[in-house]
């Protein structure tokens, strides 16, 4: 099970029942892991969660997240329902963009993440703001990471043009989910489509695969991995749905950390020699302790907001624990291959 693996392989690791069914495919894809990479294992805690452990606290400054849209957004869809822009510092024009990143520079900034909510074709209107954009990375030298909802070849041109340091584009494999729990009336061919699109720039790009999204099940998740794996993602990042308070399926039961680790073993098999991460979006307390050794055993080269556990079971297998106050998607930049 390398590159050469075939689909009966894949479907098998996502069929296995519980962790010694896994036993081989986690082996194999911690193996791929050393021989392709160096002993760190990057831990990242970002400024727009609190986290403080004994090991690392996370700063109040260093990286925020924004919106350009503010609270609004076109789809509502049944996981988010627009709650997550709530979190977000608004900004709704390039001024106010440009105005908002050297107030976070001035505070100590490093860096931040450029969101918004999406239109009802599941784009986010960046165009007009680009220009902004390239100010942000001209005159005040921030990290600026993006994340595109589905994205053109236009719009991938003009964000490497900004110079941004990496696109972020959630990828949806299965267009039952994408109809009916992100509500919007396109397929997964659209977000094939969007990876081409930055492919072809040649921009640094991080899909991320969300894993159960689809009420808690998963479904189209190993067919996003196969159309991420065709466009040389700069990394991949994993996350998993988690019920968000408020929203239509705040009572849906997360996956299982075993059907996390499953993809992410599938990813590292899939992409031996890309970074992957598992990223902030997860279900947390014992699901998250648990989730987190399972994504070390099954070859993560980082994760978002680790456990406890995770620090040290990483330790316990030789890993170097470095920590960061930046994004996840920066893997891309800190690892050198």
């Amino acid at each position: 099970m390398t590159e050469r693996s075939t689909e009966g392989e894949f479907r098998k690791i996502l069929d296995a029942g519980d962790e010694d069914e896994l036993e081989e495919s986690l082996r194999k894809a911690q193996q791929l892991r050393w021989i392709n990479f160096d002993k760190k294992i990057h831990f990242y805690a970002p400024s727009f969660m609190y986290y403080k452990t004994s090991y690392y606290c996370s700063s109040p400054a260093d990286f925020s997240t924004i919106s350009v849209t503010g609270k609004g957004c076109g789809l509502k869809c049944k996981h988010c329902g627009g709650r997550v822009l709530e979190t977000m510092y608004p900004a709704s024009t390039p001024e106010k963009l440009f105005e908002l990143c050297a107030q976070l520079k001035r505070n100590g900034a490093l860096g931040c993440l450029i969101s918004g909510g999406c239109l009802p074709d599941g784009t986010v209107p960046l165009a007009r703001f680009v220009e902004a954009i390239g100010k942000v990375k001209h005159e005040l030298g921030l990290t600026v990471f993006v994340h595109t909802g589905i994205v053109d070849y236009e719009t991938a041109e003009a964000l490497k043009r900004a110079h941004i340091d990496g696109a972020l584009i959630d990828i949806i494999g299965s267009d039952e989910t994408i109809n009916e729990i992100y509500k919007l009336n396109v397929t997964v061919k659209d977000y094939e489509n969007s990876l081409q699109a930055l492919h072809q720039t040649g921009i640094t790009f991080v899909p991320h695969v969300i894993v159960g999204l689809h009420y808690g099940k998963l479904k189209g998740e190993l067919h996003a991995l196969e159309m991420v794996s065709k466009y040389e993602p700069s990394a991949v990042v994993v996350i998993a749905f988690m019920p968000i308070r408020g929203t239509e399926m705040s009572n849906v039961k997360p996956p299982e950390p075993l059907d996390i680790a499953k993809v992410i073993a599938a990813a590292r098999l899939m992409l031996p020699t890309t970074p992957i991460v598992l990223g902030c979006m997860r279900p947390k307390g014992k699901h998250r302790a648990r989730t987190d050794v399972l994504a070390i055993k099954a070859g993560v080269n980082a994760i978002a907001f680790p456990t406890e556990d995770a620090v040290r079971f990483a330790e316990s297998q030789g890993c170097v624990a470095v920590f960061s106050s930046l994004c996840c998607a920066q893997i891309c930049l800190d690892i050198v291959r």
